[in-house]
């Protein structure tokens, strides 16, 4: 099936109740056993299971074309518990360019536990080479970046990963299954922060896995995710769900839209530069057209004469909401450095873009007008 039609079929649930064509919601934190003692519906309590969990984790992995999806209470959580799944005294590779919380929980978390990590530039097959060891087993990849959307080639750092005998893993959540399909390109395990486009909406925080195959890592983390109990809750998947049912329709028309505002920007006088793998100028362009089906619809922007600048543009803005955050269907400006805190390499002058649903034009017009502003306040 097409992507359109997978997620509204896959989403589905038979209700033998009423008929109901949503998909109810099951509260239940318990469930009836028969005479015999055992659970003729499959369920036994609701940190093991749910229906409307069991439903979200099946569309998950269909939309991403793997073996089975896990779905936590953040995309913090599912990562933490991918982790898990590793042992101490492993070691594992991560971009040095990255969603800053995926190191916090390696420095924080993991390091004290027994993990090493090493931090690579992505863009460069052989520091990734250079930085494997005998003892790596996981080869993180993010791609577009965050947020500098730095693009990483996928297939050939999974043959890496491989040739090492580690595993590798992807977070998806910028580019969505809609946009780029890492399963299919060699990856072990997908990641989402499923708050963001599989949400869509900004009402909901969850995370997801979905490993391309059985075995003694999805066994791991499974196992780990019913004794941790970070999962997600039954309302969340269900308006997940709900969110799935868009999101093919929402990703391409922000993605649509966000080419547009790159090319404006790109022009701009009072711009440094534009990172959007859609333009022709960006390095990565070649990587992006050939693994994902549209560009994405999150951009950066530098604005010449540093970070008051910067702030005096997003502070003038009108239409686009200043808040972290991405994938909804609202416009969203931030200043990411003082988001990441005083030990960032972010840029300080750089804005991060989620484009939402509002037409192009609008949005091209706001930003026209707040660029008048790129002096101090």
């Amino acid at each position: 099936m097409h992507p359109e039609t997978l997620a509204l079929y896959q989403s589905r649930m038979a209700d033998a109740n009423a008929g109901a064509v949503v998909p109810p919601l099951s509260l239940s934190t318990t469930f009836e056993r028969a005479a015999d003692g055992s659970f003729p519906h499959g369920h036994i309590y609701g940190r093991t299971s749910n229906p409307n969990r069991d439903l979200l984790e099946t569309t998950l992995a269909a939309l991403e074309g793997g073996f089975a999806g896990l779905a936590f209470s953040s995309g913090q959580a599912a990562t933490m518990t991918l982790l898990l799944g590793l042992r101490p005294g492993d070691h594992v590779i991560i971009p040095d360019n990255a969603y800053h919380g995926t190191p916090a929980l390696l420095e924080e978390l993991f390091h004290p536990w027994g993990l090493t990590y090493t931090r690579a530039d992505f863009t460069n097959l052989a520091d990734i080479q250079a930085s494997i060891h005998e003892n790596t087993r996981l080869i993180w990849i993010e791609t577009p970046s965050n947020p500098l959307l730095k693009i990483a080639d996928i297939q050939a750092i999974a043959d890496l990963a491989h040739q090492a005998g580690a595993w590798c893993a992807c977070d998806n959540t910028w580019a969505t299954p809609i946009l780029q399909r890492p399963l299919e390109l060699g990856c072990d395990v997908v990641m989402h922060s499923t708050t963001k486009y599989i949400g869509g909406h900004s009402d909901v925080l969850s995370g997801a896995l979905v490993f391309r195959e059985d075995g003694e890592l999805y066994q791991r983390v499974r196992r780990f995710q019913l004794l941790g109990g970070a999962i997600a809750a039954p309302f969340d998947c269900w308006l997940l769900l709900r969110g799935i049912k868009t999101l093919t329709t929402r990703v391409r028309a922000q993605s649509a839209t966000a080419f547009q505002l790159a090319e404006f920007l790109d022009r701009h006088p009072a711009v440094e530069a534009v990172h959007y793998p859609g333009l022709e100028s960006h390095p990565g362009y070649e990587i992006a057209q050939n693994q994902m089906a549209m560009f994405g619809a999150m951009l950066s922007v530098q604005i010449k004469d540093g970070a008051e600048a910067a702030m005096a543009v997003a502070g003038h803005v009108r239409l686009f909401t200043r808040a972290t955050s991405l994938g909804g269907v609202e416009s969203l400006i931030e200043h990411r450095a003082s988001v990441e805190g005083p030990n960032t390499a972010t840029p300080q002058n750089l804005l991060r873009i989620s484009v939402g649903l509002e037409h192009a034009d609008d949005l091209i017009a706001d930003l026209e007008q707040a660029l008048v502003y790129a002096k101090p306040l």
